[in-house]
Order: C-alpha cells, then structure tokens, then sequence
C-alpha cells in the first residue's frame, strides 16, 4: 500500500506518516539524520513535527522556526525550492546565521512537502560533508519524491475530516534507519490490549530462557520474563503505547543476570485515537534485542583508568564502566538507560550541548574540558572523593550508531569559555536545555546586518533574543530630544507604557537610569523592583526584568527592557551577554536611524521625479503603478513614463541599478534625459545611444536597463528598442496573450559603442501592452523565465481590454498583476509596471 493510500484508508494518523517519511529520507539521501517541519496553528511560524537520530532536547532552540528567517528551511517553505547544501562553506555562504548556529562539517538538504497550491512543510535530511554538489542530484531527486509522495498522503489526511494538517506539540524523536539495534539475537511480539493476548515469534523465547510451552501469554508475563526487575517499567511503557503514546526512545533494560536489554515499541497508530475511540487499546508490537558478544566488550571496558561512556545517538546511555560513576559522582545504574542530560543534569550547559552536537553532526572527535561541579558532602555509591571538584578532560568519538565518551582527570585549569560549572538559572527547569548558547551574539550579530530600519531590529530582537533567554516582553526606546520614546513593544499589556512615553532624562525611573548612568539594572522579581524604585507601576505580580542601556561608540542611544514571566536569577554568563547584545542593538538602531533618514530623503526625491500625472491621448489609455522594495532603504531607480512625441506617445520604463538617494538621483537625471530626446521625436535606437553616452558621460558608477516604444495611435503601429529590459507583454483582443522577444542593446552605462536595433510590431484596438520591471518576475532561486511565463498567463486571465463595456478597466488589471506584491512583506527589489490599450478609432467608451 503506497503512503497516499494508507493515508486515505486511516485518516488521523499524522505521525505515522511523518515518522516514515523522515526514516525514508535519511536512507534516500544518505544521511545520518533528518525530519519533518510543519506549518503551525500559529501564522508563519514552522514546528519541528519528527526528529530521527538525533536528541531533540539538544536540538531545541530549532523546534520552532519563523518562515522569514534567513534559515534553508524558512526558504524552501516560503519560495518553494528545494535547498542543497553540500558542505559547511556552502551553508556559510548562503546561510551565515544558520551555520554559526551549528558550525559543523555536516551537509544538509531541504524539500517542500506540497500538493497543488498548498505547501505543508519541509523534509530535510542530514548527511556527511561532500566537496561535490553534483553528486547529491540523485539524492536530492529522491527525496523530491518522496516529499511529492508524502504531499500527496497529506492533502488527503485534511480532506478525509481533519480541518487542516499543522503540528503544535513537541516533536516526536526516532531512530534513524541507519542506528541499527545492537548485534546480537532478537525476538518479536504483539499484544492485543483489549484481550490481553500476547503472541511471539520463536525466537523471543529462546532468546528470554524460557519454554515455548511454559511461555505464558499475559502482558504481566512477558514484561516480567524481559525484565524481572523493572516489570512496572515494561509495563508501563506498553500501556503508554497502547494509548497511542509510544515511548520517544528506545527502553534499555537488564535482564536477570544484569545483562543489558532493548525493548523497542511501537503501535499502527502513531497519534491518539479519534474522539470516542476507547483508551489504552491500541495494538502493540515490539521487538526485544540481547547484544551478546557486546558484553565481553563491556567487560574489557570495565578495566579501563579512564571513565567511558556510551551513547546512542538519541542520547541515551547504554553503557557506564564503574571509573565513570567514580569521576562523574553519579553511580552507574543512576546512568544506565536514561538520556544523559537527566542522569548528568549539571552538564546542562551551552558549551557541553554545542560539544554534544558537533559530535552528532560531524565525523570528528571532540575535545574538551569541563569542570565538574562539587557534591553537598553526601557522596554517592561509587564517587572517589579524592577528585572533588576536579576539571575532567572529554573525548568524544562519533560512530555511525552510538557516541563513545572517555573521562580522565585533568591536571590544568580549562579556558574560561569552557567551565561548566555555572548552576542553571531559575528559568532553567530540571531537564530542559538551557536557551542562552554561548554562540547568541553572532547569530544577533549577523541578523542585524541584514536590518536597517528601527522596526526591523525590534524584529530581529524580539526573535533572536528573547527566545534565547526566556523572555516574553520587550520594550525598546530611544532618544530624541534628551527625551525616551517608545520605539517597538511586544507583550506588555494594553496602554501599560503609555505614562512612559516621552520621558525626560531626569525621571527617576530604571529605563532612564540604565541609559543617563551606563549600567544594566537586572530584578531578579517584581518585589526587587518595586523596593529599589518605591510607586513604580508595575504591569504583573511577579516575573524578573532587565534594563539595558543601549550606548554605541559613547553616544546614548536608548534603553531595551526584557520582562519575564515568572522569577528568575540572573547568572554572570548572561549578564555579560545580555550587556554585549545590548551594545550590538545600539550600534544597529543608530545604524536605523541614519537609513531612515536616507530613506525619507530618498522617499522625497523619488516622488518628485515620478510623474504626477501621465501624458493622454484620445485613443489611448495608460496607466502605471510603482512599488518600492520592503527591505533596505525602499526606495530605488524603477521608473515609467508616458511622453508626448510628435502626434504619437512614447511608453518607457526602466531600472536604474542599486537603491537608495544615488539610484533614485540617476533615475531623475535619466527620465529627463528620456523625456527629451522623445519630446523631440527622435528615434527610439537614437534615444537609448543618446541616453546611454549621457550616462557614461555622468560616471555615476551604475547601469540601467530601459525599454522605449513609440506609438502612433491612430494605426497602432510601434517602434520598439530595448537595452538590457525585459520583454514586454501583448495581450490580444481575443485573448491570447505574447513576450514580445523584441531584438535589443547591452544595458545603458556601460558601452558607449552600443547599438540599439529597433523593431516595428502592431497593436490592434483593445489589446493591451505590459512594460514592467524585473522586481515584478524575479524570485530567489527562480529562473526569471518562470516568472514572466507566470505574469503573461496573469495577464491573459486578468488583461480584459478596457475598451469594451462592462470589462474591467485598465487600473483594476494593474492592481491585479501587482496585488500579489504588494501584500507581500518580503518583497527585496523594486516593481514598475505600465499598461497601455488602443481605444478604437470611432469612440471614446470606457
């Protein structure tokens, strides 16, 4: 049965689908590990729906992703492209931000899961590091298949009654296909929970030691013949099962003899049971493995100086050598079978999680040392007191299916950077990895490059930073004036900060003494607050606050406020990053400031060499629409014009390189230069040679493209040159609609021995031409090609000729190519689009 069908067949069944499709990928592709995003109930924001062969709580600053962060999976979700990243230096080059999140020699690749107009999410797998991208085409090949396959299986699960596919909780962690379970024999079984029948192949009664005839068939039985001395934990572990909540991991148990066992599980249905269904009574089926001969490797290990530990790549330990309970003041049966992070809490660290990581990721071993933390004197079975506090130097050795970890005493004091001594924070609860990694300020760092308004690092710190630390408020103010004006908030309640709008720098108040005195002020609680700042409004009963002055090169700036909502301690490590970052915000807002003004001068500039109002003709109505960019400056050289030449019109457009005052200057110096030659009648070959030596002659250090067509419109007949522009579009009155590939010029500026053939074409009464710019067609990772194909059927669909009855006029086919830019909040270039039509030559009807 194929993916679609099963899904059509038991529609509910979600995580079943994801799991196969995740485990399906990693051997596709060749990888070692991989998953499944999900679009969320939340807009815009993607969930990490299946991890396979990886640890998820190492992974849990990526459970949740913004599709408009700079990440390859936002990408692919959000353009719609698949996204090869061969090695470590490619995903630096494309993807600064993701890869100083995880810095490690490690490909990746990334597929939409889509089907129609509907995309779901993104498979992704990742793989070994290779110097040839060529070689992951057949890969990449295969898992667009497979994301075509699980798309397909999708659309039908939401049609079959459930109201839309999206992922909310937690991801769901596996094993990849690769992580083969130990060697050594293994016997299956099934369990009927409603009948409390258990079935057995037969090997699971050899491999137990115990009879086929004496082999009893209840649930009690087989979990107490795996485990005699962990029966509850079996037992509990396949009535969760049962329920419809297999265990993440797989159960590592000991046998009789204290010999190490796996018990794996898993059910035909991965997600919880439609309403009405009775609970607990999910099929079980499960395999137990003995790994055998791996127990004379325990052995020799167990006489090992060093401490050793073994982890599978989910994280779990299998292993422990008695030297290890010794120098890791933990006793090994608090070690054995639970993820490392629970029976090691105090390596709850950044630095140890970004070790743990690179080892998973990368085929290197890594080196380390880590200073373990002191004990309240009780000593637990097995600790040598004799290295109390003593730094430990780690090995880790990365294999295709467990982690192997050495621990030896270390006779030096590690680096600063690597002392994990530091306890967790009050916001940190037991289990759950700390948010704060030591690489945040890069991330930060490389984020705020790429933000260049004032909203737009509010942005980036309201989701970069908080998340890191906690955090669910932020406030951010600035000066003007010597006085503090709310510049961005999130999270406060309604009209909270309004008494605090405008400021003086004489207020007795935390945000303005941060700022006039230099220094982070961190409450620990709201009664802190309230009792260093007595009548301070207070906006919750509780929850921690940071003040941060926001100073770049000496000059004040502003303050950035960060609430949190239950009480909390601040560690040194974090007030030293949170005092950092608060530099990096300053020095990027003051960065915004200057843009804005550029921009607003720009903006102004723009507007006045745009044309008010666009030359008429009694036969021939235009129309023009323009669009500035969303990111950077908005404001760049697009331009249009309908120029008055002789008895005829002369339509133009064009594209100034670059954006900003210089781009917007040189579009003025250019239009007019245009508007000239035309005013004048001159030929369009004689137009763009005279405009491109004038452009030359200027040196402004950019090129433009233009296109100019002259039109007579009393026979329709047209003169066209082109230099550099893309080519226009013809609708016909019936319909049927063309690119013009009309001959044309290299772009103007650049030789100015350019020649600028022109061609002649016909428009009848009531077809309808469409000059436009690049920034209308063009997408990242999208031939320009695909583009224009998909503006000419656009314009079939919406491009009615104005000239009849009852059709839709010309403005409203402009608002209709250009809506779907114009709603879009990630539009990178500029847009200019002009739309003329021949009205016919007996009347004037609109």
């Amino acid at each position: 049965m194929t993916r679609a069908e099963y899904a059509h067949r038991t529609p509910g069944q979600l995580a079943a689908l994801l799991i196969d499709a995740s485990t399906e990928a990693i051997g596709a592709a060749g990888g070692h590990s991989g998953g499944v995003y999900l679009r969320s109930g939340t807009p815009g924001l993607l969930r990490l729906a299946v991890l396979a062969g990886l640890p998820g709580p190492l992974f849990r600053p990526w459970w949740r992703l913004h599709v408009d962060r700079p990440f390859p999976v936002a990408d692919a979700y959000r353009l719609g492209v698949q996204v090869v990243l061969p090695n470590a230096t490619e995903t630096m080059r494309r993807y600064p931000q993701f890869a100083a999140a995880l810095p490690f020699q490690f490909g990746s690749m990334y597929v939409p899961i889509g089907c129609g107009s509907t995309t779901f999410g993104v498979l992704t797998v990742l793989r070994p590091s290779t110097a040839d991208a060529a070689e992951l085409l057949h890969h990449r090949d295969r898992m667009v298949r497979l994301a075509e396959d699980l798309g397909i299986a999708l659309r039908r699960l939401e049609d079959g009654g459930r109201s839309s596919v999206a992922w909310d909780g937690e991801p769901v962690c596996v094993r990849s296909p690769g992580a083969r379970p130990p060697a050594g024999r293994a016997g299956g079984f099934a369990w009927d929970p409603v009948t409390d029948v258990v079935t057995v192949d037969e090997r699971l009664p050899a491999l137990l030691g115990v009879p086929v005839d004496a082999f009893a068939t209840s649930v009690e039985a087989l979990a107490d013949a795996v485990a005699p001395d962990e029966t509850q934990r079996v037992l509990a572990a396949l009535r969760e099962t049962a329920a419809g909540r297999p265990p993440p991991l797989p159960l590592y148990v000991r046998s009789e003899d204290g010999a190490l066992r796996l018990v794996e599980l898993w059910s035909p249905y991965a997600a919880p049971a439609p309403p009405g269904t009775p609970t607990g009574t999910h099929p079980v089926r499960g395999f137990v493995v003995d790994p055998g001969p791996g127990a004379a490797a325990d052995a020799a290990a167990d006489l090992l100086p060093d401490g050793v530990l073994c982890l599978d790549r989910l994280g779990l330990v299998l292993y422990a050598n008695p030297r290890a309970g010794q120098l890791l003041h933990c006793s090994r049966t608090q070690l054995l079978s639970r993820p490392l992070w629970e029976g090691l809490p105090w390596l709850n660290q950044p630095a140890f999680e970004d070790h743990l990581r690179g080892a998973l990721l990368s085929p290197d071993p890594v080196r380390f040392h880590v200073a373990r933390p002191g004990t309240d004197g009780a000593e637990d079975e097995g600790q040598d007191p004799a290295y109390e506090g003593a730094w430990l130097e780690v090995c880790v050795y990365p294999g295709p299916d467990m982690l192997t970890c050495t621990f030896r005493p270390a006779n030096r004091v590690a680096d600063a950077a690597a002392d994990l001594t530091r306890e967790p924070s009050a916001a940190t609860s037991p289990g759950v990895p700390s948010m704060a990694p030591l690489y945040r300020p890069i991330i930060l760092a490389i984020a705020l490059t790429e933000a260049v308004t004032a909203r737009q690092v509010a942005a980036v710190v309201m989701r970069e930073l908080l998340p890191a630390f906690g955090g669910r408020r932020l406030a951010i103010y600035l000066l003007q004036d010597r006085h503090l004006y709310l510049a961005w908030e999130n999270g406060f309640p309604k009209g909270f900060l309004a008494p605090f709008e405008g400021v003086g720098l004489d207020a007795h108040l935390p945000g303005v003494e941060t700022l006039t005195s230099g220094r982070p002020f961190f409450f620990d609680s709201m009664e802190q607050l309230a009792t260093a700042y007595p009548g301070i409004a207070l906006d919750a009963d509780e929850g921690a606050r940071a003040f941060l002055p926001l100073i770049a090169s000496g000059r004040p700036v502003g303050s950035c406020i960060l609430g949190f909502d239950g009480s909390r301690s601040f560690s040194t490590e974090e007030r030293t990053v949170l005092t950092a970052l608060a530099g990096l915000i300053a020095h990027a807002m003051e960065k915004a400031k200057r843009y804005e003004s550029e921009a607003a001068l720009a903006r102004g500039l723009q507007q006045a060499l745009l044309p008010r109002r666009l030359s008429a003709h009694p036969q021939v109505e235009t129309t023009g629409r323009y669009l500035p960019g969303t990111q950077g400056m908005e404001v760049g050289g697009d331009w249009y014009d309908v120029v008055e030449a002789g008895d005829g019109l002369a339509l133009v457009i064009g594209d100034v390189q670059g954006h900003g005052v210089q781009a917007a200057a040189t579009m003025g110096q250019l239009r007019s230069a245009v508007r000239a030659f035309a005013l004048g009648d001159r030929p369009p070959d004689e137009v763009m040679s005279g405009t491109n030596h004038l452009l030359i002659d200027l040196d402004p250090g950019q090129f433009a493209s233009c296109c100019y067509i002259r039109l007579d419109p009393a026979s329709g007949l047209a003169r066209a040159a082109r230099a550099g522009h893309p080519p226009p579009l013809l609708r016909h009155p019936d319909g049927h609609t063309e690119v013009l590939d009309l001959p044309g010029g290299v772009v103007l500026g650049v030789d100015p021995h350019a020649q600028y053939p022109v061609a002649d074409l016909r428009i009848e009464p009531g077809a309808v031409l469409a000059l436009y710019t690049d920034g209308l067609v063009e997408r990242p990772g999208v031939d320009i090609d695909e583009g224009i194909t998909a503006l000419r059927v656009a314009l079939a669909k919406f491009g009615a000729p104005a000239v009849r009855p009852g059709r839709r006029p010309l403005a409203g086919i402009a608002d209709r190519l250009t809506a779907t830019a114009r709603h879009s909040a990630d539009r990178p270039d500029d847009i200019a689009l002009l739309l003329a039509t021949r009205r016919a030559a007996h009347g004037n009807q609109r």
